[in-house]
C-alpha cells in the first residue's frame, strides 16, 4: 500500500466513522424548545462538530491501523474476496505468459 492509498483509506474510514458519531447525543431544536424560524424542529440545537470530529479521529486512527495491518500483512487479499472465481490464479497467469 502506497502513501496515497493509506491516505485514501484513512479518509474513507474517518468519514464512515464521522457519519456514525454525528447523531450521537444529538439534541434537536424541538427537544431544546428553541426552534429558529425557517428551520425544522429536527435540526440540531448545538451540533458540536469540533467535538465530534475529535471523537471521530480518536476512533478512526485505530480502525485504520487495523485495516492497514491486515492489508499490508496479506492476511486477507483481493483473491480471498473473489467468491465467483473471476480472477485468474497466479499459476494460470504465469502459464499464459509463456
Amino acid at each position: 500500500m502506497g502513501i496515497t492509498s493509506a491516505i485514501v483509506l484513512f479518509a474513507v474510514v474517518w468519514f464512515m466513522t464521522f457519519f456514525i458519531v454525528l447523531p450521537l447525543r444529538l439534541t434537536t431544536q424541538g427537544e431544546a424548545g428553541d426552534v429558529v424560524p425557517g428551520t425544522h424542529k429536527s435540526a440540531p440545537a448545538d451540533a458540536q462538530i469540533g467535538r465530534k470530529a475529535r471523537i471521530t479521529t480518536y476512533w478512526a486512527i485505530p480502525i485504520w491501523a487495523v485495516l492497514a495491518t491486515v492489508i499490508l500483512s496479506g492476511w486477507i487479499s483481493v483473491r480471498d474476496l473473489d467468491w465467483f472465481d473471476r480472477m485468474a490464479t497466479p499459476q494460470s497467469i504465469q502459464d499464459t505468459s509463456n
